[in-house]
Parts: C-alpha cells; structure tokens; sequence
C-alpha cells in the first residue's frame, strides 16, 4: 500500500478575473476548488494512473469535513486525524493579469494528535511507500520528518520525501527511497549556482553518496535529470503544451514516477513522472490520465 502525508491540507479556492484593482470591489468571471496540499496531489494523481494510497495527515472543522468528503468522492482512501479545534485552511488563488496566492494558515497540531498520526504509521509493513511531501507547521517540530523515517527504520518501507534545505539533508541518513529537489534548491543545499548538466549531476551524485537511493533533479523547462540507485544517470526532456497551472506540478511528476518505478523501469518512471508533471501544468486542476498518456508519447 501506497500511503501519503499532508500536514497542512487545504481547500484551494482559484478565481479568475480580469484586471485586479487594489481597494476596489474586484468581481470574478469563474470559480472553481481543489482539494489540495502535497500528499494529497500525489494521492489524487496516483488514482489516475490505478495505484490505490491512504491519504493521511490532519484536518479540523467543516473545512476539513469538506476536504475528506472530497476524497472519498474521488474514490480516494483517507484516515485523517481530526484535530479538535480550528478549521483546515482555504488558499486563495487569485488569476489575473498576474497570479496571485493567499495560502492559509491551517489550524494548530497538538501532541495528542501528532501521537495519533504516529500510531497509524506504526501499522506500516514491509513493502509499503510513505510520500512525504511539504512545508511542516510551525506547531509541529522541526525534525518531524526525521522522526518519522527514525521511527520506521526497522522496516523495509520505501520512502519518498519532496522537501527543501535541511528538511531533506537531515533525512538522507535515513536511505530515503526517493527524493525530488528542483536544481535550484539542489544549489542551495550547497552553496552554488549551477548552471550545467554536469554540474547538477554531480551534486545530485552527492546526495546519493549521502543515502539517498533515488535522486530525481526537476529543471522546469529544461526538463528532468535522475541517478537511480545502480547509479545509472537517465536524462528527460519536457513535454510540450501551454502552461495553464503553476499548482501541484511537482507533486504529479512525485506520483508518476512511484507509480512508474514499481516494476524497477526507472527510464520509464522518470517518463512516466514527467508526463504527469506535464500534465498538470498543462490542465487547470490536476493531471488525468488520458491527458498523462498523451504527453508519455512524446518522451
């Protein structure tokens, strides 16, 4: 089983409108919502290309209420925590001449329910995949990530972690099966700007010496690059179309590419993660299959 983490998970209300007007009444001519947050992109994309997950993390109010019935309609399995008080956050997303984001807070995480979530992870067994993918809340602990893959160490459970700087570095002990940083962030990580394939294979080479099984560098329009875990370096191009949607991109390739890599192809997962992203970027909400089989034909 496939199972996915969301701390913060949220209602993405996107509004179309035309030239926005700061201390003005602004109206819209379209609407529509998501249900989103990382885990549960990758979950919502992992369905469309027939992989079954959990969907887990923490929700709170009737916007969480929402968000789980949302899940359960997209045929979609959940086991939230459901926080006591506060409500799961709305992102607005405001489409203009420029697009702009105001992302929620998201309610409070307190230690009994952090040790509910624990509780549920303890029930993983070998051969299971936890994807972890996003910021933490400031109610949380830092080194959450850590603790949890610290947690599952004793157990052959393949782990995903798309995460940025420290979150990532400081759970490459921990042999994660795949990780996804974009060649931006691999420079941060550091200290250097690069600028070349072979710079970016290098670095990414550095994080594999350092535990990581699978490297996989996402370079925008410039593609994508992996170093699997014989050491192999696969190089991708971008598929081509019109970028409709900058949201949950990143997430689709992290799901085509589990999705993918399952029969061990990791020439095809890496396709496979790139038509996804593609897909998503190409679409208003997230990819869907007919559209992630179009794109494949072209890598």
């Amino acid at each position: 089983m496939v199972y996915t983490v969301t701390f913060n998970p949220a209602i993405d209300y996107v509004v179309h409108t035309g030239a926005m007007q700061l201390g003005a009444v602004n109206r819209s001519s379209s609407e529509e919502m998501y249900f989103g947050g990382k885990g549960i992109n990758v979950s919502i994309v992992l369905k469309e290309l027939g992989i079954a997950s959990r969907a887990l993390g923490f929700i709170a109010g009737f916007t969480g209420e929402a968000i789980e019935n949302g899940m359960r309609a997209k045929g979609i399995e959940s086991d939230f925590v459901r926080l006591k008080s506060g409500n799961s956050r709305i992102n607005v997303k405001i489409k203009a001449e420029e697009e702009t984001e105001v992302n929620g807070h998201g309610p409070d995480i307190d230690d009994d329910a952090l040790a509910q979530l624990f509780a549920k992870l303890d029930a993983l067994k070998d051969g299971d995949t936890l994807i972890l993918a996003g910021s933490i809340p400031g109610s949380l602990p830092p080194d959450i990530y850590e603790r949890i893959m610290q947690r599952l160490s004793d157990r052959k459970i393949k782990t995903v972690v798309d995460a940025t700087k420290d979150l990532l570095l400081n759970v490459l002990r921990y042999k994660p099966f795949l990780i996804k940083p974009n060649n931006f962030e691999l420079g941060e990580m550091f200290g250097a700007v690069l600028k070349t394939d072979a710079e970016i294979e290098q670095y990414a080479r550095k994080l594999q010496e350092m535990g990581a099984v699978n490297v996989l560098i996402s370079m925008a329009g410039d593609g994508a690059l992996l170093i699997d875990e014989h050491g192999i370096c696969h190089r991708c191009g971008v598929c081509k179309g019109k970028v409709k949607n900058s949201v949950g991109a990143g997430d689709s390739m992290v799901a085509g590419f589990v999705a993918g890599s399952m029969n061990g192809d990791y020439e095809y997962a890496l396709k496979l993660g790139t038509a996804a992203g593609g897909a998503t970027a190409f679409s208003e909400g997230l990819a869907v299959k007919a559209t992630i089989d179009e794109l494949l034909k072209q890598l």
